[in-house]
């Protein structure tokens, strides 16, 4: 049983939707998985969403609060694209600069800065590497990142400096948690239960149905930079996609699969290719005759039923599509398998499965959830 003092839960993340008019989430999704496939940490793409998970996190003593991208696709913390850095006792500039580009051309640069973290009362960084961002690009409403990808991210991220020690590394150091291991749990935005919850330091085990299976990180580059693991994908009972590398981040909406398996994929549902959202859509005939999707990974087969494949038809209109139109949420990383990155399972495949990020032990984990077989969508 974990215990409390070994994990500590930052509670009610609000699922947003991106005020700036998101049109295309497949084009903005694809962008970001090619950066991800060139390889190293400044090519990571933040950019056009669509739904997010925000934290608002403290920075300084008396801490200000800044609404933060919960992004395990990237590593590094940073502040300032909307609210200004506003500096206390503990702010120290260490006159490095800063700069991370993200797919799709967006990027951030600002100095960094060591400062108080704060994620909420019983979690408290001293001296955290922050970026305070002068410039940026692509962010809307939102005031930064909050990186919690592996630290290997954070090469060449500052000047002066190989690597940045991580918020989860630096709870570690501290002492502040006995594990670096990140528990996320996020519930589909129609579900009555729209929130989301952080565990550091283990995982939150009233969330879960069943048991925590683990998989070691991919040895398969560039997927072996992030949390990258290796599965393979079955539409009812054909393989789309054998066993390959790629990689799990909250910061990507789609799941995201090589363009060979993607379109087997397409072929197999019937869905046809909507111009307004770059998403496939499909009648509600061919619906009642969708397959489940079975994610292999680790000897472990996890089932994402129809109604996972799709989605939220109540927010259609917040991707640029029509009220009655059903759009499935699997879409192509734009290059074919082989890559070394070949899926993404992103923000729509968390809906439906507990995950863990286990730095301490090189692993991801998966379980069900009371939303793994829901029909909110």
């Amino acid at each position: 049983m974990l215990r409390r003092r070994q994990a500590q839960l930052l509670s009610s993340l609000p699922v947003r939707i991106n005020s700036y008019g998101i049109k295309n989430i497949a084009a903005a999704d694809r962008a970001r998985i090619q950066a991800l496939q060139a390889g190293g940490s400044s090519s990571i793409n933040a950019n056009n969403t669509g739904t997010t998970y925000t934290a608002n996190i403290g920075v300084g003593s008396p801490a200000t609060s800044y609404t933060l991208l919960v992004d395990t696709g990237s590593s590094n913390t940073w502040i300032g694209a909307n609210k200004a850095y506003d500096k206390t006792s503990t702010s120290q500039d260490t006159g490095n600069a800063f700069y991370v580009t993200y797919g799709d051309n967006s990027y951030v640069s600002g100095e960094e800065y060591t400062d108080t973290v704060t994620l909420n009362s019983d979690l408290v960084i001293d001296h955290q590497s922050i970026g305070v961002a002068s410039e940026t690009s692509g962010m809307g409403d939102l005031d930064g990142i909050l990186g919690l990808g592996p630290v290997d991210l954070t090469e060449g991220t500052v000047s002066n400096t190989n690597e940045v020690p991580t918020v989860m590394d630096n709870l570690y150091e501290q002492q502040t948690i006995s594990s670096e291991v990140l528990g996320v749990f996020f519930a589909p935005a129609s579900s009555d239960d729209s929130g989301g919850e952080l565990t550091f330091g283990g995982y939150d085990a009233s969330k879960i149905t069943g048991d925590i299976n683990y998989v070691s990180i991919t040895s398969t580059s560039p997927a072996s930079t992030y949390w990258g693991i290796d599965q393979s994908i079955n539409y009812g009972s054909t393989t789309i996609l054998s066993e390959t590398a790629g990689i799990v981040d909250t910061g990507t909406t789609l799941i995201l699969i090589a363009s060979d398996a993607f379109d087997k994929y397409q072929s197999a549902t019937g869905g046809t290719l909507d111009e307004s959202t770059g998403l496939l859509k499909i009648s509600s005939d061919q619906y009642d005759q969708l397959s489940s999707l079975y994610f292999t990974i680790g000897g472990v087969t996890y089932e994402l039923i129809p109604n996972g494949q799709i989605w939220p038809r109540s927010l259609n209109t917040a991707i640029g599509g029509t009220t009655d139109s059903i759009y499935l949420v699997i879409s192509s990383t734009g290059s074919s398998s082989g890559s070394g990155l070949d899926f993404t399972n992103g923000y729509c495949f968390l809906e439906r499965f507990y995950s863990v990020y286990d730095t301490t032990n090189s692993r991801v984990g998966f379980a069900t959830t009371e939303y793994t077989s829901a029909t909110t969508n």
